[in-house]
């Protein structure tokens, strides 16, 4: 039975709402969207309602609702204050977006703000006294339609210090559903929830599948460290952020993004979607139109 469909918890059911920190982002705006499907009362909050930088905003958001779906603030030690903040004014249940690595050893290096941020915020999360679930994602599919990677797409080429490094690409959809199951369901608290796809591809196989779906040819060109951080620069980017950048596809290249997680199963009782599924309908959905 898939624990989605338990919904003891839901705002429909209780008429207190569920709050969603950036409900217009790749997850939190499917959060959403799932949520108000199944008839859950949502409190979905993004600027100006919301500021993570001033804490003078927090309490309206937070103020009736009872579970939470918190999206931190990458790079910035907000989550702690905010969980606080949040018990205080009686929220009873929060899911963490996290991020993979957290407590692998030499996987990111601890000292990156990005990092701080999940190692911070899941020590804040699971001290709180409320119940709590943690999700890992790995890389989200949907970084080469609606992120970091979708330029590069358009442009007919990825150009990544990734080597040949293969990565379990997680689809979005699938995080958001694991997040409305612990936001709404049974058997969740306490449960961190390692997500990745069904199988592991190259940037290369990546490209290929892209390529398939759109009917455009797509390549990937495996740069240096130093060539990838010195094309940044030249398109604009600061040299910290260039070389945070480099820190983050790291992992990749060392073969440390390859392994498959069990969390979807886990929590939902089917396998997660696969990538080829992900690039057909980003596709079909105009995705990569140029306009788009």
């Amino acid at each position: 039975m898939e624990r989605l469909k338990c919904h003891a918890f839901t705002g429909a059911m209780t008429k207190d709402p569920i709050l969603v920190l950036g409900g217009t982002g790749k997850t939190g705006g499917r959060v959403v969207s799932q949520l108000r499907a199944q008839g859950a009362e949502v409190r979905a909050v993004s600027r100006p309602r919301f500021d993570w930088t001033d804490a003078s905003t927090w309490d309206d958001v937070l103020t009736g609702a009872r579970a939470v779906y918190l999206v931190p603030f990458d790079g910035r030690s907000f989550t702690a204050p905010f969980v606080e903040r949040a018990v205080a004014l009686g929220v009873e249940r929060v899911v963490l977006l996290s991020g993979r690595g957290v407590d692998t050893p030499g996987y990111a290096d601890p000292d990156n703000p990005l990092v701080a941020t999940h190692v911070d915020g899941e020590r804040a999360v699971r001290g709180s006294g409320i119940e709590w679930t943690v999700l890992r994602p790995g890389w989200f599919a949907q970084n080469f339609s609606e992120g970091f990677f979708r330029d590069a797409v358009l442009a007919g080429e990825l150009r990544l210090p990734a080597e040949d490094g293969a990565v379990s690409f997680v689809d979005a959809d699938d995080i958001a559903s694991v997040a409305v199951a612990a936001l709404t369901g049974d058997g969740h608290a306490g449960q961190t929830y390692e997500l990745s796809g069904p199988r592991a591809l190259t940037f290369a196989q990546a490209a290929a599948e892209i390529s398939e779906a759109t009917g455009r040819r797509i390549g990937y060109v495996p740069l240096t460290r130093e060539a990838f951080v010195a094309e940044l620069i030249a398109q604009g980017l600061s040299a910290g952020e260039a070389r945070d950048s480099a820190d983050i596809i790291e992992p990749i290249r060392r073969g440390m993004d390859s392994h498959l997680s069990d969390g979807v199963r886990r929590a939902l009782g089917r396998d997660p979607r696969d990538f080829t599924e992900f690039a057909k309908a980003a596709a079909a959905a105009g995705a990569w139109d140029a306009a788009g």
